[in-house]
């Protein structure tokens, strides 16, 4: 399956939930949530008729896969992984997915959206221990170090994005030095510490897979 390459905003609107997926305009009063518009393809004078179970499933899983910029077979395997894992399976899911390189890139403000910290992965702009990653979906580990590329630290994209640090700095489970573009991946987060993530039940897409 190709990746999505249609306008964003419209994911937003079929889920009807800010997936962040274009950085400052998510926050600003352009976004199409705020203006309140309604999902693609549906009258706005229309009644909302009941929503199935699967129904219900279904977009909890689509909204999660979106939100983390991912294939369904990706998505899917992520999943299997998480249900092999001791514990419980959907918070497996959730660290398996804040692991993501990418992720983390995104997290330590590297970007202003997770589809933005995939392409500094892809193009090599990012080192793990010392070492280029190129690959989006590495999974780091705790203690791990995650920094900007030093031929890429005059990226304007990337200073623009890092003064968010300064208005929200970054999750509990990182650690982040600006001046010097690196930070530190300190623990795999707990499933109470993805604040941003807190609408989102995860028991509906492991439902939804079980079946």
């Amino acid at each position: 399956m190709s990746r999505y390459t249609g306008p964003v905003c419209r994911l937003c609107r079929t889920e009807q939930k800010k997936l962040m997926l274009k950085g400052a305009r998510c926050r600003s009063d352009k976004c199409a949530i705020n203006k309140k518009l309604p999902a693609p393809g549906k009258d706005p004078k229309s009644r909302a008729g009941k929503r199935s179970d699967y129904g219900i499933q279904l977009r909890e899983k689509q909204k999660l896969k979106r939100i983390y910029g991912m294939q369904e077979k990706q998505f899917s395997l992520f999943f299997e992984r998480a249900l092999r894992m001791p514990g419980i399976t959907g918070e497996n899911l959730f660290v398996l997915l804040e692991r993501r390189l990418d992720n983390v890139v995104y997290r330590l403000r590297f970007a202003v959206s997770r589809r933005q910290a995939r392409q500094l992965v892809l193009h090599g702009h990012i080192i793990v221990n010392g070492k280029k990653i190129n690959i989006p979906s590495y999974l780091v580990k705790a203690e791990d170090e995650i920094a900007v590329a030093n031929p890429s630290k005059n990226l304007a994209f990337v200073k623009e994005a890092l003064k968010e640090f300064d208005k929200s700095g970054v999750m509990p489970w990182l650690k982040l030095e600006a001046n010097d573009m690196k930070g530190k991946f300190l623990a795999a987060p707990r499933r109470s510490d993805i604040r941003d993530m807190a609408d989102i039940k995860e028991q509906m897409i492991v439902e939804l897979y079980s079946k």
